[in-house]
């Protein structure tokens, strides 16, 4: 009886204890947007979406923000379930790193989440935190989204930059070199809580990254040489290598790294747009932005060939012979029309007479007479003749003589002496 009456015992405070463990579990304390709640005790919490983003939350922040009079240890998970995970894997030593211990820390929550979950958990008595959800625009959305507009749309000038291929070649290299220390890890701890961590959710990767931002300035303060040493050493090797192969020249590379970038800054728009159909939206006028370039470029072109088709053709220019034919031709012209002003009744004759020297020579052109007398003739061949001064000035003249336009010099100099013997010829 006594073998029996223990067997029941056992068994009872068993199942007891099963019951409270399952309903220790189950207790999940309900987080509301405004109302903050406090306790001191370790709990867990989640946080359940009440209504899809609005279109003018594009740029909003959703945070659960924790505060405490001691330190505290907070975890992160997409449910329940999922919670339960991340516990067990935070008991390997290899995670002590993450297990964040702080009196004031936050956790940003995915507005399209429909469940974010956490656990506090208070590691001295007499720790009292307070828990909320607050939602504000968020300026680091707005950069984000803001350098994948700039990459977007200044992507081929930036591939075809040295400094900027440096750089992120330097940068690349920095984060490759953080592959290495992940495959270490991974060699030092079982497989399964390694795969969790691997592929365990985006939250927890969410998490992972603001541990470490948040304690960036802890690990600098504290282990700054090795921080400092690390980033030499590795952004050294890193700029050899881009050194040693040089900037990219083959425009095939170029291009392949110019949409590369594009293809970054609309993924870093989309991902910093909270609403993801105003994401989209704004991708698509980016990109309709971007492609409107060409058109623009095309039909300037395309004016461009029609207003000089539509220019009417320009003048034929005439030949050295052409020239003195034509100028010939309109001074003879010219002498004509004056001679027939000459005998037209609006001419002042005696007037005209009174101020000229030879009257009977301007009688004479009246008539029908050269304007020139022979010696004026011989006298313009010597100087304008082959042979004369101004051919030899021409030719052997200084170098700067040649800057002038010749044929508008011998076009200047006939209608002056044109002029010239005109009014001699008048006089």
């Amino acid at each position: 009886m006594k073998y029996h009456y223990m067997v029941f015992t056992v068994f009872t405070f068993f199942f007891f204890f099963l019951l409270l463990v399952k309903e220790n579990k189950a207790v999940i304390v309900a987080l509301k947007e405004g109302l903050v709640i406090s306790y001191n005790v370790s709990k867990n919490f989640c946080y359940r979406k009440t209504y899809e983003p609005k279109w003018n939350e594009i740029w909003t922040k959703l945070q659960i923000r924790i505060n405490s009079t001691k330190m505290i240890r907070v975890t992160q998970a997409d449910n329940e379930e999922q919670l339960q995970e991340m516990e067990d894997i935070m008991d390997f030593d290899i995670f002590s790193f993450f297990k964040e211990k702080l009196n004031d820390t936050y956790i940003n929550v995915d507005l399209h989440s429909n469940k974010t979950c956490i656990k506090v958990h208070v590691n001295e008595a007499g720790t009292i935190y307070s828990i909320a959800v607050t939602r504000g625009f968020d300026p680091m959305l707005f950069l984000v989204f803001f350098i994948g507009l700039l990459l977007f749309f200044y992507g081929d000038t930036l591939s075809r930059s040295q400094l900027f291929y440096y750089g992120t070649g330097m940068t690349v290299g920095m984060m490759a070199s953080m592959l290495i220390i992940v495959f270490m890890l991974s060699k030092l701890m079982p497989r399964k809580p390694f795969y969790v961590l691997l592929f365990g959710g985006w939250s927890f990767s969410v998490y992972v990254i603001q541990l470490v931002f948040k304690n960036f300035k802890g690990i600098c303060s504290e282990y700054w040489q090795y921080l400092l040493g690390y980033l030499g050493l590795v952004g050294f090797v890193s700029f050899a290598v881009c050194y040693k192969y040089g900037p990219l020249e083959n425009e095939r590379s170029i291009n392949l790294l110019n949409w590369t970038l594009q293809l970054v800054g609309l993924l870093l728009m989309f991902v910093r747009i909270q609403v993801r159909q105003m994401a989209i939206t704004m991708i698509i006028i980016a990109f309709c932005t971007k492609q409107i370039e060409y058109p623009v470029q095309w039909i300037h072109r395309l004016y461009k060939i029609v207003k000089y088709n539509s220019k009417p053709d320009p003048p034929r220019l005439l030949s050295d012979e052409e020239y003195r034919k034509q100028g010939e031709e309109e001074t003879r012209k010219a002498l004509e029309e004056l001679r027939q002003y000459c005998v037209s009744p609006d001419f002042a004759a005696w007037k005209i007479v009174s101020r000229i020297q030879t009257p009977k020579r301007f009688a004479d052109f009246v008539e029908g007479s050269s304007h020139l007398t022979p010696n004026e003739v011989s006298v313009h061949e010597h100087e304008y003749g082959l042979g004369g001064s101004f051919l030899e000035e021409e030719l052997f003249g200084d170098d700067s003589d040649f800057d002038n336009d010749v044929n508008h010099h011998i076009t200047s100099r006939f209608l002056h002496v044109q002029v010239y013997w005109t009014k001699n010829g008048m006089n």
